[in-house]
């Protein structure tokens, strides 16, 4: 089984989207791999520190199950940004499941990736998405396909189950 991509912001990430839906992501038996714009350190607005892995250049989306664009406001370096857009596209080509939560949202809309699809977002993006395309739904999380996205830290984990279900069902058990 590959693992499953969680791209962050080096600073500013919201610390419960990132470990509350990477707990669920676990949990169902998935490892996770960070990665942000440099390898180490990542702090969020909370003060939770995070390692990331690798650097968001490096990525090749043929190594993993699937991508979580993790929230929070340093999640806006990522909005007009070529790689994190390539990476959500190509996965989303190659049948993966691809999500964001909070303004992460923003980036699959700048992607291209949310025209005429049902998505939510944190309130103050909510015409951002629109605008882009999107049919904004208003839900705590929002499934259209493959496109899982979240309105905020408060459903973090309904989230990552959401995200942890979705992939188990395109990945088959494999027993070594």
């Amino acid at each position: 089984m590959k693992p499953v991509l969680m791209i962050i912001a080096p600073d500013h990430f919201r610390d419960e989207e990132l470990f509350e839906t990477r707990a669920e992501i676990e949990k169902s038996g998935f490892k996770t791999v960070l990665a942000s714009t440099h390898k180490g350190e990542c702090v969020g607005t909370k003060g939770g520190k995070a390692t990331a892995e690798l650097k968001i250049d490096d990525v090749d989306s043929t190594d993993y199950e699937s991508v979580v664009f993790v929230g929070g406001n340093g999640s806006k370096v990522y909005f007009k940004h070529e790689k994190a857009h390539t990476i959500a596209q190509e996965m989303y080509e190659q049948g993966k499941i691809v999500s964001a939560i909070c303004i992460g949202p923003v980036i699959l809309a700048e992607a291209g990736l949310l025209r005429n699809k049902k998505a939510t977002v944190y309130e103050s993006e909510i015409n951002t998405i629109k605008e882009l395309g999107a049919t904004y739904t208003g839900e705590p999380v929002t499934q259209d396909g493959r496109l899982i996205t979240g309105n905020g830290p408060a459903t973090s984990s309904l989230f990552g189950k959401t995200i942890a279900e979705e992939v188990r069902k395109l990945t088959p058990l494999t027993t070594n």
